[in-house]
């Protein structure tokens, strides 16, 4: 059976121990802050501190593949590499943005075709407005039976 890389395991060990020095003593403090921000929304100063302590660990961008290796601080990697670190970092949900891993930008991660001019400058410093797209007209419900 095929599994991760030796990197993708270090870097694996390396984000388990961010998170436990700085994700999991800090849910209860985002709780707070999230239940007392006027704009639950906006930005919040706890997570833009992580985000700079990701960043100086080499936690950012984790999931640029291996053909942009230039906008990763980890020289990319394969989805089979970057799935423990997802389902690492899935554990609490607001911590994939800690890592700028969060969607709708690991979506927008170019894996046919080549990013625009804009995707790269915009990934490698963290980009502050997020962007999304309406996957369904305005007035159509989709449901699928279960």
């Amino acid at each position: 059976m095929m599994g991760p890389s030796d990197k993708s395991a270090r870097i694996l060990g390396e984000l388990q121990a961010f998170m436990a020095e700085h994700i999991y003593p800090n849910e209860v403090a985002h709780q707070e802050a999230l239940a007392g921000a006027d704009n639950r929304f906006a930005s919040m100063p706890l997570v833009e501190s992580l985000k700079d302590k990701a960043r100086s660990a080499g936690l950012w961008n984790l999931f640029v593949p291996t053909e942009y290796e230039e906008y990763s601080d980890h020289g990319g990697m394969s989805f089979l590499d970057y799935a423990p670190l997802a389902e690492e970092m899935g554990r609490v949900i607001w911590c994939p943005e800690v890592f700028n891993c969060n969607a709708p930008d690991t979506g927008n991660s170019p894996r046919t075709a080549p990013p625009r001019k804009p995707w790269p400058a915009r990934l490698k410093r963290g980009c502050k407005a997020r962007m999304s797209r309406r996957c369904a007209p305005p007035r159509l419900i989709v449901c699928a039976p279960l």
